[in-house]
């Protein structure tokens, strides 16, 4: 997984005169605070204790090695930062975080304020319903209730189709897929 990450795209959110400065400051403190998700599912969880696991995080952890190695540290001590879908781009934008590795979507709009490494991991956005709801397409969705994840291109969809196609749906917005998927199966008791 090294061979393609390197040093420079590390630092997906950070330009170029950003990341020099932050590797700056890990090499003079000794110290990385890496953003975290705690529940992303088999991406990025919690085990406790301020411990975490995952996909995402074995990729930080061999891109912080790498960072270790170049700029020849005996020891990097990781901090842990919890990060949501909404506030990940701006603790990194402020300093907060140094580092987030997740399922961020790469598009225009966040370019503009953030730099991206090679991308790792794929994924799209995706309407999941029962087989037998009759629901085929957004426009379907008029009348229901909507469960998304705030702070995610799931929503900016949402909005967009809903605009283009005069959807009226009920959105249901949490901080985590978790948490969306219980706001969405209460928001569907609460109308029986």
């Amino acid at each position: 997984m090294k061979r393609f990450l390197t040093l420079a795209a590390a630092f997906m959110a950070l330009g170029v005169a950003q990341a020099d400065d932050t590797l700056k400051k890990i090499k003079d403190s000794g110290s990385v605070t890496m953003g975290t998700r705690e529940s992303s599912g088999a991406l990025a969880y919690t085990l406790g204790d301020g411990k975490y696991a995952g996909f995402h995080y074995d990729v930080c952890g061999n891109v912080l090695a790498d960072v270790q190695k170049q700029l020849g540290m005996a020891k990097l001590d990781i901090k842990y930062q919890p990060v949501m879908s909404q506030n990940r781009i701006p603790l990194v934008q402020n300093g907060t975080v140094d580092i987030e590795c997740g399922s961020t979507t790469n598009n225009a709009t966040r370019q503009k304020d953030v730099a991206f490494a090679v991308t790792t991991y794929v994924e799209e956005v995706r309407i999941a319903v029962k087989a037998s709801s009759g629901i085929n397409s957004v426009a379907d969705l008029t009348g229901k209730t909507v469960a998304t994840t705030t702070g995610t291109t799931s929503v900016q969809t949402l909005r967009k189709h809903k605009r283009a196609e005069g959807c009226s749906s009920r959105s249901c917005s949490a901080r985590t897929t978790p948490t969306a998927s219980c706001c969405s199966r209460a928001a569907a008791r609460t109308r029986s």
